[in-house]
């Protein structure tokens, strides 16, 4: 609307201004301001009455639109009332089918209400859903014996999972149903399917013996199995997803954990006080690591977490671990993924600078990009870094070979396809992973995601 009022007053304002060159500059002597006025108010009207064919142009022709022709091609107007009521019939399923419960899965609850909105558009007097062996929800008349989260009674519905394909039943007696006293007199039973299985039925029913328009039900069968194919995805993600996450925590090196312990057993001796904040730190990050719940957290609770092991190691390390700390305060509200960020800073140590005799310095960069909507994670270590033949090897997810320790590859290969994994899983390829390293003078890993 706004575009195309736009458009007419734009139309408008140049006609005007031809007309008064036509008529004040182009003529000599010019013609009256009566005469101006005049022809400039008579090719507005005749604009805007031309407006919507001659500027909006012809409406689009409905995409889902059925004529029925006779035979010699002609349109009947009984066939034309049809096809638009075909068309309004389709549209209101298309339209209930963007929002169906059932996207969640097929549970109870999703389905009563995808029964409940779906009757008014099927044209039906009742309306089931059923997984294979029980009723999840049941709308309309008949409810009294065809109880939701009761085995299913109707013997056509027991036909339509068997044989995974649609039934029609156009008299009572064909139905099945146990009770002498149901109303529902046909049916159309649709299967749902998610792969090759069956997985359920979606049925129309009617107090009557013609049935519902069985392509109608079908193509909404067609919908609810999308649904359900797309929440299947969904779970089998986040399980693929909490799995590596229990992956990285079961990787977390116990190594370290005794190297630590031994650090506070000889603190013990010479400063109580340190060794008693060393188990703290040590409870908090186990605490952390065992207990955070989601995908997701406040990149401050990470933070909280990385300064939490490298206070660790630098008691370990002693002035040979050097930490430098660049986080934009923006960042601290950001959702990063969980375990994503101690990882790497792990690799930092453990790889870059634990075989260096001196030592070094990890620093963790952290910012949020408003224009390009990412979170940027940055870990530098001045460390001994990575040959290129080692580097292909990660980027080409490689390094799953293990030394005598049971420790992952080169710069812990196996975290790092891990994490990769889990990126691709929350992110699809909306995140970045960058490694960059040079043999004796560090390794620089740069991960980018969404900002959340």
């Amino acid at each position: 609307m706004r575009t195309g009022s736009a458009l007419l007053a734009a139309t408008i304002g140049v006609t005007w201004a031809v007309v008064y060159l036509v008529t004040q500059v182009f003529v000599s002597p010019p013609l009256g301001v009566g005469t101006t006025v005049a022809a400039g108010a008579v090719v507005s009207v005749l604009l805007v009455l031309g407006y919507p064919s001659a500027l909006r142009g012809p409406r689009a022709a409905t995409a889902l639109r059925r004529w029925s022709r006779s035979r010699d091609g002609s349109e009947s107007p009984g066939a034309r009332h049809e096809g638009r009521g075909v068309e309004r019939s389709r549209r209101r399923i298309v339209a209930g089918g963007r929002r169906m419960p059932l996207r969640s899965g097929l549970t109870a609850d999703a389905a009563r209400r995808t029964a409940e909105l779906l009757r008014p558009l099927l044209g039906g007097d009742a309306v089931v859903i059923t997984d294979r062996e029980l009723n999840l929800a049941f709308v309309g008349p008949g409810v009294d014996h065809h109880t939701a989260g009761g085995p299913v009674r109707a013997a056509i519905v027991r036909s339509t999972i068997a044989k995974g394909r649609t039934v029609v039943s156009r008299r009572a007696s064909s139905m099945g149903c146990d009770d002498p006293d149901c109303p529902l007199r046909s049916a159309v039973v649709v299967p749902l399917v998610v792969g090759a299985r069956v997985v359920g039925t979606i049925g129309v029913f009617r107090t009557h013996d013609e049935p519902a328009p069985r392509d109608q039900v079908e193509d909404m069968a067609s919908i609810l199995s999308l649904h359900l194919e797309l929440a299947e995805a969904d779970r089998e993600r986040k399980l693929a997803s909490d799995a590596r996450l229990d992956a990285l925590r079961a990787q977390i090196n116990p190594h370290f954990l005794f190297n630590i312990l031994n650090t506070i057993a000889s603190k013990s001796r010479t400063d109580p006080d340190e060794a008693r904040q060393l188990l703290l730190r040590l409870s908090d990050f186990f605490r952390y690591a065992v207990r955070q719940e989601g995908q997701l957290a406040e990149f401050a609770q990470e933070y909280f977490f990385v300064r939490t092991y490298l206070s660790l190691e630098q008691a370990r390390f002693g002035d040979r671990l050097r930490v430098r700390y660049d986080v934009d305060p923006q960042v601290l509200t950001a959702h990063v993924p969980v375990l994503v960020i101690q990882p790497l800073v792990e690799n930092a140590v453990k790889h870059g600078l634990a075989d260096k005799v001196e030592g070094g310095t990890v620093t963790l960069k952290a910012r949020v990009d408003p224009l390009t909507r990412t979170t940027s994670i940055r870990v530098t270590d001045d460390g001994v870094g990575m040959t290129a033949d080692v580097l292909d090897t990660l980027g080409a997810g490689g390094g799953a070979d293990r030394g005598a320790e049971g420790e992952a590859g080169p710069r812990g290969g196996i975290g790092l396809r891990n994490i990769s994994e889990r990126l691709t899983t929350l992110f699809g390829e909306r995140f970045t992973l960058d490694i960059q390293s040079t043999a004796g003078a560090g390794t620089v890993v740069e991960v980018r995601v969404p900002l959340r």
